[in-house]
C-alpha cells in the first residue's frame, strides 16, 4: 500500500489550537482548585490531523481554512513550516478557533470547543477554486462554508470524504455532508446502539460508497454500499500505553484514506485505520506525531490479516 507519488488532496477546514489539560479523572470532582501537570497548547483540530496524517503517509495535502491574526495563528504557521504542509488561509477578525481538552489518565477526553467564527462566514469561490482544481480528492471538515465545495467537487468529478464526528443521527445541519460525501466517517460516541441505523440511513439517503464509524476501545464498523453487512474491526494492539486519545479519529481517517487510495479492500482499510488511530493514542497532544510509511509497514507485517 505504498504509493510512489501519493494523492493530491484538498483538506478544507478544521485548523485550530488545543489547550490540553491532564486531569486526575473524568468527570471532574467539584472542587475550588485541582492541581494538574503543565498545560500545553498544540496545533490541532480535525483538518489539521487529517492533512498531517496524509502528508506523513506520502501524499500531497493542501489545507485551507480561516484563522486569526493572533498568537495562536503564529503557532499554526510555525508548525506547518516545520512539517512542510502547504497551508492557504484567510484571516477572520474573530480569531483562531480553540478547544480546551481535558484528558484523563486512561486517555479519554472531554473537549470544550470554541468555534468562534460565525456560521455565516463563507470562503470566496475565487480563493478555493484554484486549489480544488488541482486536487485528486477532497476532504471536507463540517464547517458551514465547506459545504459549498460539494458542487465544485461534483462538477470536477472529484471524490469527497468527510467526518461527521459526534453526530446524533438527527441534526439536519450534518445532512449535506452525510448525504453528499463518497466516504463518510463518524463517531459512535453519541449514537450508541443507534450507530448502525445511522450508518444505514447515510447509505440509503446519500451517495456514500462506505460509511465508517469509530467506537473508541470497541474498534470500528464499516458499511459498504450494496452490502447490508456491518463489518467490525478491533483496535490495533501496538506497543506502548494509551496516553491521549486526542486526534485518534483523524489519524484513523487519514490512514484509512491512504489504504483506500491504494485500492485496498474495506477490511484492509479498517485495519490500516485502526493502526493509525492506535498510533496517535501513544503520544500526548493532537497530531504531534503522525504515522509514517515505514511504521505502517512494520505494524502491518506484525498484525494478523
Amino acid at each position: 500500500m505504498v504509493s510512489a507519488g501519493g494523492r493530491r488532496v484538498l483538506v478544507a477546514g478544521g485548523v485550530g489550537i488545543d489547550t490540553i489539560v491532564q486531569v486526575p479523572a473524568l468527570p471532574l470532582a467539584m472542587a475550588d482548585s485541582i492541581h494538574v501537570p503543565p498545560v500545553v497548547d498544540y496545533v490541532a483540530h480535525t483538518g489539521n490531523g487529517v492533512a498531517l496524517g496524509l502528508l506523513a503517509l506520502g501524499h500531497h495535502p493542501v489545507l485551507i481554512d480561516f484563522i486569526g491574526d493572533d498568537p495562536q495563528a503564529q503557532l499554526i504557521h510555525a508548525r506547518y513550516r516545520e512539517r512542510g504542509l502547504p497551508f492557504d488561509y484567510l484571516v477572520h477578525p474573530s480569531g483562531t478557533r480553540r478547544s480546551v481538552n481535558l484528558v484523563a489518565p486512561d486517555g479519554r477526553r472531554l473537549s470544550l470547543y470554541d468555534g468562534r467564527h460565525p456560521d455565516s462566514v463563507r470562503m470566496p469561490r475565487t480563493f478555493y477554486l484554484p486549489r480544488i482544481q488541482e486536487a485528486e480528492h477532497v476532504h471536507l471538515s463540517i464547517m458551514p462554508w465547506a459545504a459549498a465545495l460539494f458542487d465544485d467537487a461534483a462538477a470536477l468529478g472529484l471524490p469527497v470524504s468527510t467526518d461527521l464526528h459526534d453526530w446524533d443521527g438527527g441534526n439536519p445541519y450534518y445532512h449535506p455532508f452525510a448525504w453528499r460525501a463518497d466516504l463518510v466517517f463518524l463517531s459512535a460516541a453519541v449514537l450508541g446502539e443507534g450507530v448502525f441505523d445511522a450508518m444505514r440511513a447515510i447509505c440509503r439517503n446519500g451517495r456514500a460508497q462506505v460509511v465508517v464509524a469509530t467506537d473508541g476501545a470497541r474498534g470500528s464498523y464499516a458499511l459498504a454500499r450494496g452490502d447490508d453487512t456491518i463489518r467490525h474491526s478491533g483496535c490495533a494492539a501496538l506497543d506502548g500505553p494509551v496516553v491521549d486519545s486526542n486526534g485518534a479519529g483523524d489519524a484513523f481517517a487519514s490512514a484509512f484514506l491512504h489504504a483506500w487510495f491504494e485500492g485496498a479492500t474495506v477490511d484492509e482499510c479498517m485495519r490500516t485505520g485502526a493502526i493509525g488511530g492506535a498510533f496517535a493514542c501513544r503520544f500526548h497532544g493532537t497530531a504531534e506525531r503522525s504515522l509514517g510509511l515505514e511504521e505502517l509497514a512494520r505494524y502491518c507485517s506484525a498484525s494478523p490479516s
